[in-house]
C-alpha cells in the first residue's frame, strides 16, 4: 500500500469518529434542553396552585432590591468615604433633634454604704442624617453591628454622677445600629450603669428612696443637639419581672430639665426617677424583735429576790452586752452618716431600758445595804436581850412592845419582807418600847423610819418599766410607719 492510500484511510477514520462525538453532543444538548423546559413547566404549574401559594407572593418572587446585593458594599451604598463624620448632621444649621428611649432590663443592686445603684438598660437614640441616606425601591433599611457605628456620627451620650459602665460585649460588642434610606437612624447599646443616688436614711428602714438616672451629652449644647423622651414618659419601658431583695419598686417617670456649666454653656439632660420603698420584714426579725426580747429578758430580775446577787447581776449584764452586739451590728452594714436613723432611735431607747433595769438592782441593793446597817446601828443600842427566847413570844407581850395580841397579829407583816425580818422587827419594837432608846432614836436624823421597803422599788418597776416601754413603741410606731 502506498503512502497516499494510508493517508486517506487515516483522514476517513477521523472524519468517522468526528461525527459519532458530534451525534452523541447533540442528542445530550438536547435532554438537557428537555429537562430544563420540563422544569419550567413545573414551575409555572406550582405557581399557578400546584404549591399552595399565591401568584406574586414575596417567598417565589421579590423585585430586586440593590441595599441586598452581594455585589454592593455597605460602605458605598452609604457614601462613607464621600463625607466628615466628625462633624454633627446639618452643621452650622438649626441643634438636631435626638430622641431616646430606654428598656430597663434590670435593677441589679441598692447600697446603702456606698450611696448607689447598679442598672442594665437598653439606650436608644433616633435621629436623622441625610449623609446616610441611600437608594431603595422597597424602603428596606439596613442594620450593622458596631463596626460601622464606630465610623459615621453617633450622639455622645454619658450618664451624669455615674461611677462605673460598660457596654456588654458578650458574644460581640452589644451595640445596633439600623440605617433607613431616607436618612433615620436607630442607634441602640446595652449598657450596665453604677450611678449615685443621694440617700436620706432618716427613717431608716421605714424609708422610701428616690433615685435618678441622668443622661446628657458631653460635648453638644442645646445649640447643636436638642435631647428629648421620644414619647415623653412612654419611652421608659421597664420588665415586669424586675425585684428586688430589700425594696419594692413603686414607679418610674421620666423628666427633662437644663443642666448649666459656667465653662460651657447649657446642656439638655434627661431624668430617669425610680421610687423604693424598703421592705421591714427583715428588719423586724434582725432587728427590731432580738431589741425587744433583750428589753422583756432584762425585766425578768424583778421578780428575783434581792438577795440572789448571782443571779441578778449576770443577767443585768448580758442583756446590755446583747443590746451593744445588736446596735454595733446594724452601723457595721451601715453609712457613718452624721444624723439619727430611726433605728437607733429604737436601739437606743431599748438599751437605756436595759440599763436601767441594771440600776433599778443597783439602788435596790445599795438601799438594803443602807437600812442592814442601820439595824446594825440599832442593835448596838439596844439592851441585852440574852435572855429573849422566841422572838415572837416577845412580839406578843404587851409589856415590851405595848401592842396587844390581836394589834401584833394584824401589823405582822404589813411592809415587812417574809423571810428572815421578824426579829428585826421586834428588836425596833423593843427599841420604841423604851422611852429612852427611843429618844435617842428620834434625837438622830434619818432613823424616825427605821425599816425601808426595798421589795416596793421592784414591784413599782414591775409595772412602770413594761408600761413605759409599751407607750414609747405606740409613740414609734404610729411617727414611722
Amino acid at each position: 500500500m502506498s503512502t497516499m492510500q494510508v493517508d486517506a484511510v487515516l483522514v476517513l477514520i477521523c472524519v468517522y469518529l468526528g461525527g459519532v462525538t458530534g451525534k452523541a453532543a447533540q442528542q445530550r444538548g438536547h435532554k438537557l434542553e428537555t429537562y430544563k423546559q420540563s422544569r419550567s413547566r413545573r414551575e409555572t404549574s406550582r405557581m399557578e396552585g400546584g404549591g399552595g401559594h399565591k401568584t406574586g407572593s414575596p417567598i417565589l418572587k421579590r423585585s430586586s432590591d440593590m441595599t441586598k446585593s452581594p455585589m454592593t458594599k455597605s460602605e458605598q451604598l452609604l457614601r462613607i468615604d464621600d463625607h466628615d463624620f466628625t462633624m454633627r448632621p446639618a452643621f452650622g444649621g438649626p441643634p438636631i433633634p435626638v430622641g431616646v428611649d430606654v428598656q430597663v432590663e434590670s435593677l441589679d443592686t441598692i447600697s446603702e454604704v456606698d450611696m448607689d445603684f447598679t442598672m442594665t438598660l437598653y439606650l436608644r437614640h433616633y435621629w436623622k442624617d441625610e449623609r446616610l441616606s441611600f437608594p431603595s425601591t422597597n424602603n428596606q433599611s439596613m442594620t450593622f453591628d458596631s463596626r460601622l457605628a464606630k465610623k459615621i456620627w453617633v450622639p455622645d451620650m454619658f450618664f451624669v454622677h455615674s461611677k462605673r459602665s460598660f457596654i456588654h460585649d458578650t458574644t460581640t460588642e452589644n451595640v445596633m445600629l439600623r440605617v433607613h434610606p431616607d436618612g433615620n437612624v436607630l442607634y441602640s447599646l446595652r449598657i450596665t450603669v453604677t450611678s449615685m443616688c443621694n440617700m436620706d436614711l432618716s427613717r431608716f428602714p421605714l424609708d422610701t428612696q428616690t433615685c435618678s438616672l441622668e443622661i446628657e451629652s458631653y460635648a453638644y449644647t442645646d445649640d447643636d443637639l436638642m435631647l428629648y423622651w421620644k414619647k415623653g414618659n412612654e419611652s421608659l419601658n421597664t420588665d415586669e419581672k424586675i425585684s428586688l431583695s430589700q425594696f419594692l419598686i413603686q414607679k418610674f417617670h421620666t423628666t427633662t430639665k437644663l443642666a448649666f456649666y459656667s465653662s460651657t454653656g447649657w446642656y439638655n439632660r434627661l431624668y430617669i426617677h425610680f421610687t423604693l420603698r424598703r421592705h421591714i420584714f427583715f428588719f423586724l426579725l434582725q432587728t427590731y424583735f432580738p431589741a425587744t426580747l433583750m428589753v422583756m429578758l432584762s425585766w425578768v430580775s424583778f421578780w428575783i429576790d434581792r438577795r440572789a446577787v448571782p443571779a441578778r447581776v449576770p443577767l443585768g449584764i448580758t442583756t446590755v452586752l446583747t443590746m451593744s452586739t445588736i446596735i454595733t451590728g446594724v452601723n457595721a452594714s451601715m453609712p457613718r452618716v452624721s444624723y439619727i436613723k430611726a433605728v437607733d432611735i429604737y436601739l437606743w431607747v431599748s438599751f437605756v431600758f436595759v440599763f436601767l433595769s441594771v440600776i433599778e438592782y443597783a439602788a435596790v441593793n445599795y438601799l438594803s445595804t443602807v437600812q442592814e446597817r442601820k439595824e446594825r446601828k440599832l442593835r448596838e443600842r439596844l439592851p441585852c436581850t440574852c435572855g429573849i427566847g422566841n422572838p415572837d413570844d416577845m412580839m406578843t407581850d404587851p409589856q415590851i412592845t405595848g401592842y396587844t395580841t390581836m394589834e401584833v397579829n394584824a401589823t405582822r407583816n404589813y411592809g415587812m419582807p417574809e423571810n428572815g425580818s421578824r426579829q428585826e422587827r421586834m428588836l425596833a419594837q423593843v427599841a420604841l418600847g423604851d422611852p429612852q432608846i427611843t429618844g435617842q432614836v428620834r434625837s438622830s436624823r434619818g432613823y424616825v423610819n427605821i425599816w425601808i421597803d426595798t421589795h416596793a422599788i421592784d414591784k413599782y418597776s414591775r409595772v412602770i418599766f413594761p408600761g413605759a416601754y409599751a407607750l414609747f413603741n405606740i409613740v414609734y410606731w404610729s411617727i414611722y410607719c
